[in-house]
């Protein structure tokens, strides 16, 4: 048995999904033509109560172009200090905005607003001007940790008070709303613009939506075609989106399940691990390339993200006979 818990970018299109997709109508989206693609945008914007929305190739071109859209070349955008957008998107904020990147630290990457408010410097002629803060739900390298509605409120607040525009990478917002059950739109309310991913927990193969105001999405669509993500007949990878959205949310509950789980097996084993927020377990191991690799060896794919850390995803191609596996043979290596 192969049981593949590197992340949950590795799920694979279902039977269903396919047929789906095959079936999609299509138009050229580049004119606005495609229906399925402006069914997922209409779709996306009313769930998360904004106005307007438009469907990109990946999280980090959504995140990119979010960032363009609300800064200006010499600004700064605030951060906490493992957000994707500095750890993961290959600088471009300072080659595609031109801006630079302010880190908080957070507590399992979630940002205090008193540190916020701490980062943001008088106005001042030798400084970088504040001009967005920019939040990751779930927080990835903080271990697929939700932050709060009422956190998400309060950072808002103090980027507000300081005359900053607000961004939300919901890379795994869709997590976040099925552990708390919170409404999508009351994650997204406090926030500008707001980009959601299909190809992680949703089981999607590609695409993300970046929804906000209908004034700001000209602009997003062209700095989208600047970036080369216009896409022609792109509606039969919208449609496995909005499959997803119709029988894949929900079920995150059950990946959810499977993380705690693993969890509950692996520190009964001695291991080391934060209990799971949602659908993701950092490992804190002395010799965490190692293990990886006789966890691999073993038939369980896993990720060492630094010296001490092992990352494990459930996801829609993991059950609960793998979960058991994994169980086994982590112990089985541990000796």
């Amino acid at each position: 048995m192969i049981v593949d818990l590197r992340s949950d970018t590795v799920t694979r299109p279902t039977a269903a999904m396919r047929a789906v997709m095959a079936n999609a109508d299509v138009g050229d989206d580049v004119f606005g033509e495609d229906p399925t693609v402006n069914r997922l945008e209409a779709t996306v914007a009313e769930r998360l109560g904004k106005e307007a929305a438009l469907y990109v190739p990946s999280g980090t071109q959504a995140n990119q172009i979010a960032i363009r859209c609300l800064t200006e070349p010499g600004d700064e955008v605030i951060l906490e200090q493992s957000a994707h957008p500095f750890l993961y998107e290959a600088g471009g904020p300072a080659v595609i905005s031109g801006v630079t990147l302010r880190l908080v630290p957070g507590v399992d990457g979630v940002m205090d607003p008193a540190a916020v408010r701490a980062a943001v410097r008088p106005p001042n002629v030798h400084h970088t001007v504040p001009r967005l803060l920019s939040v990751e739900n779930t927080a990835n390298r903080g271990g697929g940790t939700v932050t709060s509605v009422a956190r998400c409120q309060a950072l808002s607040d103090v980027a507000r008070a300081a005359g900053m525009n607000t961004h939300l990478d919901g890379a795994r917002l869709w997590n976040a709303h099925v552990a708390t059950g919170d409404p999508l739109a009351d994650f997204a309310a406090p926030f500008d613009i707001v980009n959601v991913c299909f190809s992680k927990g949703l089981g999607a193969p590609v695409g993300s939506v970046l929804v906000g105001p209908a004034a700001l999405m000209p602009k997003a669509r062209r700095v989208r075609k600047m970036l080369g993500g216009g896409m022609r007949q792109a509606g039969i990878l919208a449609a496995a989106c909005l499959y997803a959205l119709d029988h894949h949310l929900a079920r995150l509950a059950d990946d959810h399940a499977r993380a705690l789980r693993l969890w509950e097996g692996l520190t009964a084993l001695g291991y080391s691990a934060r209990r799971p927020d949602t659908n993701m377990i950092y490992i804190t191991t002395p010799d965490a390339h190692a293990l990886a690799a006789r966890l691999g060896e073993h038939g369980v794919r896993c990720i060492a993200l630094a010296a001490d850390q092992v990352r494990l995803v459930t996801h829609l191609d993991v059950d609960d006979a793998q979960v058991e596996f994994a169980v086994g043979v982590f112990e089985w290596v541990r000796g």
